[in-house]
């Protein structure tokens, strides 16, 4: 029983963050100042440091208030 209610939060998790990822784009997430872009020719690395930093404020404070309840 247990791991029924487990996989449904699970994928509801999966399914929030499908639609965030949607909508971050249209929010300007991903291209934040100090998001970084290295672009050489065909090769391209993207370190997203400001859109993780800022994520993971959103998410502790999420969490830090489920866990008030």
């Amino acid at each position: 029983m247990e791991t029924g209610k487990t996989l449904i939060v699970l994928g509801a998790i999966l399914i929030a963050a499908g639609l965030v990822w949607i909508f971050a784009g249209r929010l300007g997430l991903g291209s934040l100042p100090g998001d970084i872009v290295i672009e050489r020719g065909n090769f391209r690395i993207y370190l997203p440091l400001a859109t993780c930093l800022l994520l993971s404020i959103a998410l502790s404070a999420v969490f830090w208030f489920i866990g008030r309840l």
